[in-house]
């Protein structure tokens, strides 16, 4: 389970810091039960997850704390994507390698099992 987040970004001049500050808590909170669960499955073609009702995500009692920095700049505002979701799942990876020795190869980290993050 990833309990806390430090999360740096340099997005230029940052207009609206709250929407980027959200934007970042965002991208974090999807991304560790994307890496651990997140699988969509397929049946005869079809997507079983339709929704998130079938498709869980993580709840506020589950979220990392998010620890924010926006880069000061002076420079054009760049926009925000989804810079969030990305490293979480190498970062997970990477310290199952050190705990366990053992490289993760493929996502979900976790498949076929309990879908509640806060069991971990």
């Amino acid at each position: 389970m990833v309990h806390r987040v430090a999360a740096v970004v340099d997005c230029g001049l940052a207009v609206a810091p709250d929407r980027i500050a959200a934007q970042m808590e965002g991208g974090i909170g999807f991304d560790p039960f994307a890496a651990l669960f997140g699988a969509v499955t397929l049946k005869d073609g079809i997507v079983q997850e339709r929704n998130f009702d079938s498709y869980p995500v993580v709840g506020m009692n589950e979220m990392p704390h998010v620890e924010k920095h926006i880069m000061p700049s002076t420079n054009k505002p760049t926009g925000m994507g989804g810079p969030g979701v990305a490293p979480i799942a190498p970062a997970v990876a990477n310290a199952v390698l050190a705990l366990t020795g053992n490289p993760t190869r493929s996502l979900p980290f976790l498949k076929n099992q309990a879908t509640s993050y806060a069991g971990l």
